[in-house]
């Protein structure tokens, strides 16, 4: 019975992605991008199929992230105020299977989302390449996505939680950066407040995924990864997947609707 409840919420969350034409919306996004990667194609000098590869693989990227997360953000905060959660838990369903509902079904979005962003890419480089972008860029949504339910459970206002996204994901991406200029500063090596920074840099990088890992466009234009990185990015973010979904349950047990 639980497992049917689950399944039927996901089901629904899919079928919303389909009424409001999410996938229409971001196809379109592909072909404008893959119109710009043409664009600067055009006007490189020297290295022309790279550079087309690297920027349509860059733009489909950012733009899968803001797309899904936005919709992650809009879709519940919708809910919330069209009191539909109050009437889906008024049918004897469990809040945490609500959540396990919803989560998975943002998952399967996520997925889709990753397959129609990884098609192009088998025009532009070779299968294997494109196969292991493709599902690192499925894995890296799939944490964005369960970040997106828990910040707007949490938060359970638009603003709030889209900025607390946006600034997770830019923090994620400029971690490794932020860590090597730590380890080399230009002035105060050893000071207080070196050591401190140093201190909070390090464990930031020991619970925020290292995205910048992720749906690397190296991968497409110069060789692809070894399938054991793949292995242990998905690794990795299913890790973080189960910790935000405990917690967005957590958090939502507890309160009052």
């Amino acid at each position: 019975m639980r497992a049917r409840q689950i399944v039927t919420i996901a089901r629904f969350t899919l079928l919303e992605a389909l009424r409001i034409r999410l996938w229409g919306l971001f196809a379109v996004i592909v072909v404008l991008a893959f119109g710009a990667a043409w664009f600067m194609q055009q006007l490189a000098i020297a290295e022309s199929a790279r550079i087309e590869t690297a920027f349509l693989a860059a733009a489909i990227r950012l733009a899968a992230v803001f797309v899904l997360s936005l919709h992650v953000l809009t879709s519940v905060v919708r809910e919330f105020h069209d009191k539909g959660l109050e009437l889906v838990l008024s049918f004897d369903v469990r809040r945490g299977d609500y959540i396990l509902g919803r989560l998975l079904g943002f998952l399967l979005v996520a997925t889709a989302i990753a397959l129609l962003a990884t098609l192009p890419q088998f025009a532009l480089s070779s299968a294997p390449a494109a196969l292991q972008w493709g599902l690192s860029l499925a894995c890296e949504l799939a944490i964005m996505s369960a970040l997106s339910l828990f910040c707007i459970v949490t938060f359970t206002q638009l603003m709030p939680a889209a900025s607390f996204v946006f600034g997770f994901y830019l923090l994620a991406r400029t971690l490794t950066a932020i860590r090597l200029m730590d380890a080399a500063p230009l002035t105060g090596v050893g000071t207080p407040s070196h050591q401190v920074m140093s201190w909070l840099v390090e464990g930031l990088a020991l619970v925020i995924p290292a995205l910048d890992r992720y749906t690397q466009s190296a991968w497409l234009v110069d060789y692809a990864a070894p399938w054991a990185t793949s292995a242990i990015l998905a690794a990795q973010a299913a890790l973080y997947i189960v910790l935000l979904g405990a917690a967005t349950m957590f958090d939502f047990q507890r309160r009052n609707l």
